[in-house]
């Protein structure tokens, strides 16, 4: 039975803990897979939502330069200034694409809606890495970027017991807290309401225990 607990240290908000082991993890294990954590490297992350805030904030810890990737400018100041991202940059306006070209190490496409893909890989270094954890109804590539630039395209959706334990103590010891808004139980259909118009920042967590009093 213990092989499928986890441990969450007393000084970690549970309320903090539990889109750890959604969100968290899904960009926390693709980044230790793809050595994301040496200091110095640039990652960019496309889309900034529940998986795209924690890949900032794993980015920021690890010691990388990260750049938000957006088509929303709306998103620029919580990027900058909440999140705490190097640079922000409107994927739709070409010329800050094209002065971001092969300055990438890393790519992380948390975006799940349908969207270019040969635009990103324009933004890798040789031998770059792009992971989707996204989940768009269709991916395309060009073949001629992979190719040249010797690109890897992985994608991934969770990790396992030990990787989940380790990202929760990652994140005890650095202080790292998903941004989240908890409600009671009572509020769960207007919660789901606010969902589809994508008007949370960026978890709702529901507190079991005082709904239930």
């Amino acid at each position: 039975i213990c092989r499928y607990c986890y441990t969450i240290p007393e000084s970690y908000p549970l309320a903090s803990a539990a889109p750890l082991l959604c969100a968290g993890i899904t960009v926390y294990t693709p980044m230790m897979r793809h050595k994301m954590n040496q200091a110095g490297k640039s990652l960019g992350v496309i889309g900034l939502g529940g998986l795209g805030h924690m890949a900032v904030k794993f980015g920021k810890a690890f010691g990388l330069n990260v750049t938000v990737l957006s088509t929303s400018i709306s998103k620029r100041e919580e990027a900058l200034t909440l999140l705490g991202a190097d640079k922000f940059v409107i994927s739709s306006d070409q010329e800050q694409m094209a002065a971001l070209a092969k300055s990438l190490d890393f790519i992380i496409d948390t975006a799940s809606g349908d969207h270019p893909f040969d635009p990103y890989l324009s933004l890798l270094k040789t031998s770059g890495v792009l992971v989707l954890v996204g989940a768009p109804s269709e991916v395309k590539f060009s073949p001629a970027p992979l190719l040249l630039g010797r690109i890897t395209v992985s994608g991934s959706a969770t990790g396992g017991t030990k990787e989940i334990q380790e990202m929760i103590n990652f994140c005890a010891a650095h202080g790292i807290h998903p941004n989240i808004e908890v409600i009671p139980i009572q509020y769960a259909n207007e919660a789901l309401e606010r969902l589809i118009k994508s008007d949370v920042k960026y978890r709702f967590v529901i507190d079991i225990e005082n709904s239930l009093k």
